[in-house]
């Protein structure tokens, strides 16, 4: 595969940039380290239904084809169009679409999933595993998709839809919130709507400010190695972002928050 000729580039996330282009109903970009495994598996959600992710189109040369999902998919800093009530519920109820499609698709627990981002519990599907706005695709006000799949591995439901709440609600320290969403989003409320449109259960209500925890430091874990590895784009956005005492601040906000966010979730 030619990467991006005669196509158009495509803005996105740090993992891939630059690398990434559209041509026409196509999208060319990087192979993920289990690529074939993550095309099995969405053809596998498209066969029960599930018509909120793309498709594989090839592999070859260390780089994919996937087919192109019309939509907006938001940037930081992240306009408010994305971050209403009815955006918010429209992610709980996709991420449960997902997830139910998911349950009776078949893979093997044992491939080489990339566990960045991985649940270290395992679990019973593959969780997409970063539920971040630069990954859902919305139309009219509404996220109807979740594109890049990279990064997904087994794990449990609870382990994703904690992803999203750090993202989506935010779960975010005010400092870290204000940088890159828009003011007066109330974080507690937020949670329960999330909570409610993925239809959680009591138990997961009460697991999930506990394992919002553990995916934030998984998240700083990932970072870690990137920047270890060498990565500019992930060593530039730590410096920008204040360094490590930002993950030192998001990660006490949490702890000090856990009863909050239990109490919210309660009620």
């Amino acid at each position: 595969m030619s990467a991006g000729a005669g196509g158009e580039r495509l803005a996105g996330g740090m993992a891939n940039a630059g690398g990434v282009f559209r041509r026409g109903g196509v999208v060319d970009r990087p192979a993920s380290r289990n690529a074939a495994g993550v095309h099995a598996y969405l053809a596998g959600l498209r066969e029960r239904g599930f018509d909120g992710a793309p498709l594989g189109v090839a592999l070859g040369g260390g780089r994919e084809q996937l087919t192109y999902v019309e939509g907006d998919v938001a940037l930081p800093p992240f306009p408010a169009r994305v971050m209403t009530d009815g955006a918010l519920r429209s992610v709980g109820r996709l991420l449960r679409r997902l997830h139910d499609a998911g349950a009776d698709v078949p893979f093997d627990p044992g491939a080489d999933w990339d566990r960045a981002l991985a649940d270290p519990a395992g679990g019973p599907l593959l969780c997409h595993n970063d539920v971040c706005p630069e990954n859902v695709v919305f139309r009219g006000g509404h996220a109807v998709a979740l594109i890049d799949f990279d990064l997904a591995a087994p794990g449990r439901p609870l382990w994703d839809v904690a992803m999203a709440a750090r993202f989506w609600v935010p779960m975010l320290d005010p400092v870290s919130a204000a940088a890159q969403y828009p003011a007066g989003l109330d974080p507690l409320r937020r949670l329960r709507l999330l909570a409610d449109a993925y239809g959680l259960t009591p138990d997961e209500r009460a697991d999930l400010p506990a394992v919002v925890e553990q995916t934030a430091a998984a998240g700083r874990c990932f970072v870690e190695r990137r920047v270890a590895d060498g990565d500019l784009a992930y060593a530039e956005a730590v410096a920008r972002q204040g360094g490590w005492a930002r993950w030192d601040r998001a990660q006490a906000w949490l702890v000090s928050r856990r009863n909050a966010y239990a109490a919210a979730l309660r009620d």
